[in-house]
């Protein structure tokens, strides 16, 4: 069993997403959903295709730091402030298991560096088009609407 979802993005999603000034409706449930389709909400913390809630590939998170963030010392700044002090330098891609904040804001700059329209907020296909195309290029739709209906709204609750 995963993070209780509300809890998630209570004290996780909402406070990431607000100290990167990136903050929406939309932002919260488009990360919540693809936690919850990428790892259970936290049930699977890493395998072969990731590591942590949103499985992020060792790859992919070197290349959006030489590539994206490196171009903006500001916000690489902002995002290196939310990883450990030491654990960070000797294994940044850990960080993406054991720290959910770094592992959320990752997420979101993954998101941000597509330049990607945010679906509404219960747009749940829209949402899952963005989680294909960013996170899961061979997904299925209903795999994620699967996974939001499993672990986000069980029994139609509002999770944030």
């Amino acid at each position: 069993m995963g993070i209780a979802a509300s809890e998630l993005c209570r004290y996780v999603i909402r406070p990431t997403l607000i100290y990167l000034g990136r903050h929406s409706t939309a932002a919260e449930s488009l990360l919540l959903g693809i936690a919850a389709s990428q790892s259970a909400l936290g049930s699977a913390l890493h395998d072969r295709r990731g590591h942590g809630l949103y499985r992020i590939a060792e790859p992919r998170h070197q290349a959006l730091w030489d590539h994206y963030l490196a171009l903006d010392p500001e916000r690489a700044s902002l995002v290196r402030g939310l990883a450990s002090q030491h654990a960070f330098l000797s294994g940044p891609h850990l960080e993406l298991t054991v720290n959910l904040r770094y592992a959320t804001a990752i997420a979101w700059l993954l998101i941000e560096e597509q330049h990607t329209d945010l679906p509404e907020a219960n747009d749940l296909l829209g949402m899952a088009r963005v989680w294909r195309h960013i996170f899961q290029p061979q997904g299925r739709l209903r795999d994620f609407t699967g996974a939001w209906q499993a672990c986000v709204c069980p029994v139609n609750q509002v999770a944030c």
